[in-house]
């Protein structure tokens, strides 16, 4: 057990929710900024999203700058409501955009658990 506590944990993406782009807004020294549904889930401003274009991930792990519900800041947003996202590092998104919102979850690692497969060579002579 103490051996098991000194591994490194493994880092696992968790979709928590998925969003999509209805307007596109451009702010001056902000960028662009994404109103947008949020169709399952939940969002919330400390995640990360993957933004989808025709069943094509085109940027991956997007931090979230900003979320705003109508003009007040929000930690989270859940399914059924409107909100403005805006990305950090990524200004090009297009209204019919899916953003997949992802958490990193750390999972314990277990004694005997190995990351890479172990091969098994036979050698006929």
């Amino acid at each position: 057990a103490a051996m098991e506590g000194m591994l490194k944990p493994d880092v696992k993406e968790e979709v928590i929710g998925t969003v999509e782009v209805r307007d596109t807004f451009k702010v001056p020294k902000v960028g662009v900024i994404a109103g947008s549904y949020v169709t399952s889930g939940v969002i919330k401003r400390s995640s990360s999203v993957n933004v989808i274009r025709d069943g094509i991930v085109i940027c991956s792990a997007a931090k979230v700058s900003s979320l705003k519900r109508f003009k007040d800041d929000a930690k989270e947003v859940l399914t059924g409501f409107e909100c403005g996202v805006g990305l950090q590092d990524w200004h090009d998104l297009k209204v019919g955009d899916q953003l997949e919102v992802i958490e990193y979850v750390e999972v314990a690692r277990k004694l005997g658990e190995s990351i890479v497969p172990e091969k098994t060579a036979k050698t006929d002579k």
